[in-house]
């Protein structure tokens, strides 16, 4: 179903579908939600978040420790593989699908991690209030919605005024890294970070190149064996 019609403000990057999850989902979210999912107070709708809500990453991973941000973790590969992967980072995955959410509490249970916090919310109203200014070492967001037909090009999350947001969160010099298998999604991601007075290129050439810390996933191989190119790009923050 998708998510009710409210009084909310500005245009969303996604349409929130959510079918029946299984047994096991349910579980999650009865038993593991508690420990890994962040409890967001709630503004106007399902996914929002109340512009008085703060969410302290320190008291949350009982630790102080470098931050990674990962939007639309999806079924969970990345943020998992990393968190296993850089025990001494913490992980903060935003997602809006609830079943996908569950699949990363049973597998970060199953692994032992400790490292791992999630939260059902629309990303950017995390970034524009939800976390404290500068908290973030990197952003990740591989493989956003690219609402490939023209006159859905307005939801796509990476558009101008993106930079403010996402530059909100990082510390200076912090990393955003993006990841596109969409050609022209991946020239307007360019065309709008090189523009954004708060980021510069951390790459050489036209793009990136595959960064070494994303696993491959069936996604990403699906979009190859369509003979789609995968292009990468890292900005770095900039002084305030």
């Amino acid at each position: 179903m998708t998510e009710p019609g409210t009084q909310r403000k500005g245009t969303l990057s996604f349409v929130r579908r959510n079918g029946r999850i299984s047994d096991a989902q349910e579980r999650a979210w009865r038993e593991l939600a508690p420990t890994y999912v962040f409890d967001v107070p709630r503004d106007v709708a399902e996914t929002s978040v109340h512009p008085d809500a703060r969410l302290d990453p320190a008291a949350e991973f009982g630790r102080s420790a470098p931050l990674v941000v990962e939007i639309g973790t999806g079924q969970g590969h990345a943020i998992l593989h990393a968190a296993s992967e850089h025990p001494e980072t913490d992980f903060l995955g935003v997602e809006v699908y609830h079943g996908g959410l569950a699949r990363t509490m049973l597998e970060a249970d199953k692994a032992g991690l400790s490292n791992i916090r999630l939260i059902e919310a629309n990303a950017p109203e995390v970034m524009q209030t939800l976390l404290p200014e500068g908290s973030a070492d990197e952003v990740r967001i591989f493989f956003p919605d690219p609402w490939h037909k023209k006159r859905h090009n307005k939801r796509r999350m990476i558009s101008p005024g993106f930079g403010a947001v996402v530059g909100r969160v990082l510390r200076d010099g912090g990393l955003l890294r993006l990841a596109t298998d969409w050609e022209d999604y991946a020239l307007q991601m360019r065309e709008v970070m090189d523009a954004e007075p708060e980021f510069e290129r951390a790459f050489d050439g036209e793009w990136d190149a595959r960064f070494a810390g994303r696993p491959m996933t069936a996604f990403e191989r699906k979009g190859l064996d369509k003979g789609r190119d995968i292009r990468d790009l890292t900005y770095r923050r900039v002084a305030r």
